[in-house]
């Protein structure tokens, strides 16, 4: 089958959104390599450092439907150079920044940015081209977005050495006004959908995820037996029953039931949601594993995670062909599978003394896994709806990845404090050697809940290429709205 090539047009939209997805997941890691120096120029206490990366992930993870409802509303391309301006007011406050409360507050501000980018910019993307060119672009996106997490703390050490920290953040204002330009030159404007926001969902929603997403990143830190950590995950269990409740009597809903009633969208989902808990939980300690026990220093850390990142980079345009060709189910099974057998490889050399070369073949196996399985996840999940739902698809998509990401964190954590510590080489590699474990675990049961992305998707896309509706009730549920 003939793969079909992207127009002058796609390529754009490619370019332009994967630059703005790449601008806001760059910048909640950029931050790692500059906590030093921030502490030492704001006079900051250790106790408030930590808010300057948890600000961020807040307020994204709270307002991601937001954003993509917004996009809907007002249209994807406005909402998209709106918020790329908004991430660079944002970036100034924090360059500018006099005291650490500063820095946190338009930390904050430039988190709620990044949740109206990032939704918006995948579906800008998976409306700009086919179905079947959607898994393949998937592929080239997740590449470059997948590249951010590790690049930051990469590009952020080396600004802050030649240039000091406040140019981690002013180096966003060129990278802004170059992709918002490109976005106003090259973006359709007619993607509105006019339909009302549901803003007590939204309300509801952003309750529930600023609930759990603080009490996750406080519990480990204040304790889960925490009043204050307690309140949070209790109140956001509460609100989140109070948002489905509500989706279900809404006439405009932020999630429809239509959504939850296709098996690969609640599926594409669930995977996500295992397979961003199972990533960062093996890399949370990963630089903390060669610099304690193999004695790398601050920047030879970083280089030994380079299989890993080049795996990821190179493979994931593949895994976009592949789920184009053989469908999602294939690549999203065999990624994760092959990942959960790399983390497990990787658990048994914790246990004895090899040399980084024995960490080289599993690294690369892990990446090259993760990048197979991501593009065909995300593909499944734009698939299963209809054109006119996927921004609400993005959504939903992007808050499992930032509710793993802080699942998968909190967990790792639990788990190595239960098993090791940081007090010496043994106990490190006995703690790391858990949460690799438990992370093979996560990407397991990721590797069944995918089973569920059936190979019919491909013959699906192939449908709605040719002008058929993947399912009826859906378009005509969006035509009665």
């Amino acid at each position: 089958m003939a793969i079909e090539r992207f127009t002058s047009h796609q390529r754009w939209v490619l370019a332009v959104t994967a630059a703005a997805s790449f601008i806001a997941v760059m910048d909640g890691m950029v931050v790692t390599t500059a906590l030093g120096a921030i502490r030492r120029d704001l006079s900051a206490p250790l106790s408030a450092l930590h808010w300057t990366m948890t600000a961020y992930s807040l307020s994204f993870a709270a307002l991601l439907m937001a954003g993509a409802a917004l996009g809907d509303r007002f249209g994807r391309r406005s909402i998209f150079i709106f918020g790329l301006s908004a991430f660079a007011v944002s970036s100034m406050g924090c360059a500018a920044a006099t005291s650490i409360e500063w820095l946190i507050a338009s930390r904050a501000l430039q988190g709620a940015a990044s949740a109206l980018l990032v939704p918006v910019a995948m579906t800008l993307l998976g409306a700009a081209v086919t179905p079947a060119q959607r898994p393949r672009a998937m592929g080239l996106f997740s590449a470059l977005t997948g590249l951010a997490v590790l690049s930051g703390p990469v590009i952020g050490g080396l600004l802050v050495d030649a240039l000091g920290w406040r140019w981690v953040f002013w180096i966003n204002l060129p990278l802004c006004a170059g992709t918002a330009g490109l976005a106003m030159l090259r973006l359709d404007r007619d993607d509105r959908i006019a339909a009302p926001i549901d803003w007590p969902g939204v309300a509801l929603l952003t309750a529930a995820m600023t609930a759990v997403v603080w009490g996750l990143s406080e519990g480990n830190a204040s304790g889960w037996s925490g009043t204050a950590v307690l309140l949070a995950l209790t109140g956001g269990a509460a609100a989140t029953l109070a948002f489905l409740a509500w989706q279900r009597l809404c006439t405009f809903p932020l999630v429809p039931s239509r959504l939850l009633a296709s098996a690969r969208f609640r599926a594409g989902n669930i995977a996500c949601l295992l397979m961003f808990m199972s990533m960062i939980g093996t890399l949370i300690f990963m630089p903390q594993y060669f610099s304690i026990v193999q004695q790398a220093s601050a920047s030879g850390a970083g280089e030994r995670m380079l299989p890993w990142t080049l795996s990821l980079f190179a493979v994931a345009p593949l895994g976009g062909i592949a789920a184009g060709r053989f469908g999602e189910k294939l690549p999203a099974v065999t990624g994760l599978l092959l990942q959960s057998a790399a983390l497990l490889w990787m658990s048994v050399l914790c246990g004895s003394v090899y040399g980084y070369g024995a960490w080289i073949a599993p690294l690369v196996l892990a990446g090259g896994g993760i990048a197979l399985a991501m593009p065909a996840v995300q593909s499944a999940v734009l698939g299963s709806v209809a054109p006119t739902d996927m921004g609400k698809a993005s959504g939903v998509y992007n808050t499992m990845r930032q509710l793993g990401w802080a699942w998968g964190a909190a967990a790792a954590v639990a788990v190595f404090g239960g098993a090791g510590s940081l007090t010496n080489a043994n106990t490190m590699a006995a703690g790391y050697a858990a949460v690799l474990l438990l992370t093979a675990a996560l990407s397991a049961v990721a590797a069944l809940v995918s089973l569920r992305l059936s190979k019919a998707g491909a013959l699906t896309s192939v449908g709605m290429a040719a002008g058929a509706s993947p399912a009826n009730d859906l378009g005509k549920a969006v035509e009665t709205a």
